[in-house]
């Protein structure tokens, strides 16, 4: 259920606050789409002028379309992956997301923990903001590499 932060009947727009329930569920549902390289069903979750950041682009990716392209990249590289929320925090306009992932690279796998910055309007993300310290993330990677 939306709580309104404000209600000003001149206003049209009001600001809403999700609850913890509502972006549990949301999360039940998008979360899964992470997993196994499907880049199509994954951004479907995304508006046309999502803005999505992560520790790799940390400029970050806006638009739908370049935000497909670098989905398709990143997925086929971690197809295995999996993330579960940990505790979801409401804020203005949509959630804190603090998540754990399994990643999977070569025989070995990380846990990692971070949180997202999840920004929703009409049920679509227009804000995605990564954060988390991919330093055994990348430490696998380089052992990896190193046995190829």
């Amino acid at each position: 259920m939306k709580k309104w932060i404000q209600e000003d009947p001149e206003q049209s727009e009001g600001e809403w606050l999700m609850d913890k329930n509502e972006a549990r569920k949301f999360c039940d549902k998008w979360l899964p789409a992470w997993a196994g390289n499907q880049p199509e069903k994954l951004i479907e979750f995304y508006s046309e002028d999502a803005f999505y950041r992560d520790p790799r682009r940390p400029n970050g990716v806006s638009g739908k379309q370049a935000l497909l392209t670098y989905f398709r990249k990143l997925l086929a590289n971690f197809p295995d992956w999996v993330w579960e929320v940990d505790d979801t925090f409401s804020i203005e306009k949509g959630f804190i997301l603090r998540w754990n992932a399994m990643i999977h690279v070569g025989e070995k796998s990380v846990r990692e923990k971070g949180m997202d910055l999840v920004l929703v309007k009409d049920g679509l993300i227009t804000r995605n903001e990564v954060y988390f310290d991919r330093t055994a993330l990348l430490q696998a990677m380089k052992q990896n590499a190193a046995k190829s």
